[in-house]
């Protein structure tokens, strides 16, 4: 008999910061921020992160993680590799690019080695597009282990919304408390971005971070740096 729980103990593996995917070495423009003084206390921090989540994450991320999953479901390899080219694609930086192709090539290799995948024939034929977007790894892993969609961008968005706190409690600097504060604060709008993200229509779909953009292409020339964007 199948265990009920085990969809969910893989989402809390593939969502983990223990996952080895180097989430932890990325700020995504944060430490140009912090250094410039665009972000210098808690209330920076927040205003900050809720920027990215409402105009990155809600409109780029999660609505195109919900086509990656719809097409692997349906075994739609055109679709999965048009979707993960255009995620690649609105990256508009060389850093964020480089991270989505490091980041997918980390967690390829993470589920290429986790046993029964020579059962898994998407992950041999499909390799294009999982090698130009980390979240086309996320729908693959996601839909093969038979977590939900809803959970998936759930999850997703926890996970990124943790580490960009984690990295804000090294930069800003913030105490760990203001930290879980903010983890506590904005983690109520997950349920809102995810349900907005999944109604959205394929011609709304696109980010609009015009600061997180600025910082990341600076940060490319900063002098002195502990991230890799």
């Amino acid at each position: 008999m199948p265990d009920s729980s085990l969809p969910g103990l893989r989402l809390l593996q593939l969502i983990s910061p223990t996952l080895p995917t180097g989430a932890f070495t990325y700020s995504q423009g944060m430490e140009w921020a912090v250094e410039c003084g665009w972000l210098k206390n808690e209330r920076d921090t927040r205003h900050w992160l809720q920027s990215v989540l409402n105009g990155s994450l809600q409109y780029l991320e999660l609505p195109v993680l919900v086509r990656l999953y719809q097409a692997a479901d349906s075994k739609d390899r055109d679709s999965f590799q048009h979707w993960s080219r255009w995620l690649y694609a609105s990256r508009e930086t060389h850093e964020l690019r480089d991270e989505e192709k490091q980041r997918a090539r980390a967690l390829f290799t993470v589920l290429r080695k986790l046993p029964h995948s020579d059962y898994w024939p998407e992950l041999e034929n499909w390799q294009q597009a999982l090698f130009c977007s980390q979240l086309a790894g996320y729908a693959l892993a996601a839909n093969h282990w038979h977590i939900s969609l809803k959970d998936l961008l759930t999850g997703y968005t926890w996970s990124w919304l943790e580490n960009a706190v984690a990295v804000a409690v090294k930069l800003v600097p913030l105490g760990q408390t203001e930290g879980q504060c903010l983890l506590y604060e904005l983690s109520t709008e997950i349920g809102t971005l995810v349900e907005c993200a999944t109604a959205l229509e394929e011609e709304e779909i696109g980010a609009s971070t015009p600061a997180l953009a600025i910082a990341s292409s600076l940060h490319e020339n900063q002098y002195s740096r502990l991230f890799r964007s």
